[in-house]
């Protein structure tokens, strides 16, 4: 691993108060936690431009949107229960709306409760944002947002005053699971990662499509799933889905998270209009969820599709010379680590050939090496989560940043995808505030404190965005360096 740099950063330093109250925390309910031995944060070719540390909530998803002449990050929780100070009450962890347009300088707006439950079963992790001058039939100068609210349901919120958002509509209710979605803001059609079971689906996770171009009147189109989760179907069914990407007239649907994965390549025209040889064309049969299908790829058991990230019309460098095939499309696959302190196979992420789109392959592997950092000892998970979801050009086809919980995030140079390499990265510092993570020994939970990066995003700024799911808050880092150099100039 390149020589590292530890950065000091006065507003979250360690003093002894600060790693005594983090022991004493962290030692609170079952097991005993270790000291973060006050670990400043690691870097190479990236630096800490500014930190708010969200409530101290567990953070999922961040979202950057330029809302007028301000940049917005519109950030999902995990459940949980905190305090929120600018209204002095307890509140269900839900969604933080933070102004980023000074990135040293972020100001915390307002704060979204979310739905009853801890971690995964409360909160709203999800988020998704669009302008109504954006949506088809939404309202000039308002500002629309779509999350998820804990498992139970999919809500549109008005947030053209980000200090006073006001809930909308409820778009789908009486849910036992939800995840990550998807919303065209040209189209306004969202797909709504939902359990499939209240319709007799075999799945907790399929997915609902709806019409949002007017977010206060939801229209539904269809459900849609893999053959072998539809209602009546027999034998093993499929792992449910984690989340679409639209791009370019294609749906890419990643399906079981860590294990039993599959990439589904879907045709959108097809999708939203169905078969219209037969008479319903939205039923959920075999034929129909087969008619938009493009490709399929089954991977290994070990691993699973948490982001399916498309990188299309990409040149191969040392292809030049070669008669066919100098550019091609890819896809990055992630397969998210669950488990902590690497009691899992060791997941990986994949540069996927899509160039076939009916025969998608994988050409190279993405990973940061354990042994270096020590991460399977740092406690918590180590291992990748998710990629960025961001086509701005400063990046694309040139970086790609993937969430790697306990080492922070990594960049990636992908310009040569059979070769990707790894040039920059971000661990950031603990703080009071981060939560243990915990490992079951001997039948007792041996416990520490340790980052978790959850999820991560850039803007069209080009800065890079860190949600810390062990409740250190959100980071924003930017490259230097010879990691600088390779981005597209904004």
């Amino acid at each position: 691993m390149a020589k590292v740099t530890k950065l000091r950063y006065a507003p979250r330093a360690w003093s002894s108060m600060a790693v005594l109250l983090a022991l004493l925390a962290g030692s609170v309910g079952h097991g005993s936690a270790q000291a973060p031995a006050a670990r400043e944060a690691e870097q190479r070719d990236m630096r800490l431009l500014g930190h708010d540390d969200l409530q101290g909530r567990s953070a999922y998803q961040p979202l950057i949107h330029h809302q007028g002449n301000r940049w917005i990050a519109y950030v999902g929780h995990h459940g949980g229960l905190k305090s929120n100070p600018l209204t002095g009450q307890m509140e269900r962890s839900g969604t933080s709306i933070v102004d980023v347009t000074d990135p040293r300088r972020p100001r915390y707006l307002s704060h979204i409760p979310g739905s009853p439950g801890e971690a995964e079963a409360g909160g709203a992790q999800m988020v998704r944002v669009c302008d109504g001058a954006s949506l088809p039939r939404g309202t000039r100068g308002k500002t629309y947002l779509l999350r998820t609210f804990g498992n139970l349901a999919h809500e549109v919120w008005d947030v053209s005053d980000t200090a006073k958002p006001a809930l909308l509509t409820t778009v789908v209710a009486g849910l036992n699971m939800t995840h990550k979605n998807w919303w065209e803001c040209d189209s306004g059609i969202a797909y709504l990662v939902s359990d499939g079971h209240p319709r007799g689906w075999r799945t907790h996770r399929m997915t609902k499509i709806y019409d949002l171009s007017d977010p206060a009147q939801p229209r539904f189109i269809r459900d849609f799933g893999l053959v072998g989760q539809e209602p009546g179907s027999t034998g093993p069914a499929p792992e449910g889905v984690h989340g679409p990407i639209v791009y370019k007239n294609r749906v890419y649907f990643a399906y079981g998270t860590g294990s039993e994965g599959v990439l589904q390549i879907v045709d959108r025209d097809k999708l939203l209009a169905g078969d219209p040889s037969v008479a319903d064309r939205f039923a959920p049969t075999p034929a129909n969820l087969l008619y938009p299908q493009i490709g399929r790829l089954d991977m290994s058991p070990a691993w699973g599709g948490h982001t399916s990230y498309p990188i299309l019309g990409m040149p191969v460098p040392d292809w030049a010379a070669n008669a066919k095939g100098q550019t091609r499309d890819f896809l990055l696959l992630v397969s998210e680590s669950l488990r902590n302190e690497c009691q899992e196979f060791r997941q990986l992420s994949f540069m996927v050939d899509i160039t076939t789109e009916s025969k998608p392959f994988p050409v190279s592997t993405i990973q940061v090496p354990a042994s270096p950092g020590d991460f399977c000892s740092r406690g918590g998970r180590f291992g990748p989560h998710s990629s960025h979801e961001s086509f701005t050009p400063i990046y694309y086809g040139r970086l790609v940043f993937i969430a790697y919980f306990n080492a922070g995030v990594r960049a990636f140079d992908i310009r040569d995808p059979f070769n990707p390499k790894e040039v920059a990265y971000f661990i950031p510092a603990v703080t009071a505030k981060t939560d243990k993570r915990c490992l079951k020994v001997d039948g007792a939970d041996r416990c520490k404190v340790a980052i978790q990066t959850n999820n991560v995003e850039v803007d069209d700024r080009g800065l890079i965005y860190l949600a810390d799911r062990a409740d250190t808050g959100l980071h924003i880092v930017e490259l230097t360096g010879a990691a600088r150099a390779i981005a597209r100039k904004p």
